[in-house]
């Protein structure tokens, strides 16, 4: 899998909720969890982060991380 660099990801925000985001196996994950609860996924294209709000999945339960 592609690792962004750092500098990167210091300013990638999540859209829906503002908050940081951290690289995972599977893509880019929000630090902070969406209204439901649930903590935002985001996919990698060719290495190239997918930020849109109508993309995002909602994941697991910010209390089971």
């Amino acid at each position: 899998m592609v690792r962004l660099t750092a500098d990167l990801m210091a300013v990638l925000r999540c859209p829906v909720t503002g908050s940081p985001l951290e690289q995972g196996d599977a893509g880019l994950v929000s630090t902070a969890p969406d209204a439901s609860g649930h903590l935002v996924r985001y996919v990698l294209d060719e290495g190239i982060p997918v930020l849109l709000a109508s993309s995002a999945v909602s994941g697991e339960s910010a209390s089971d991380t």
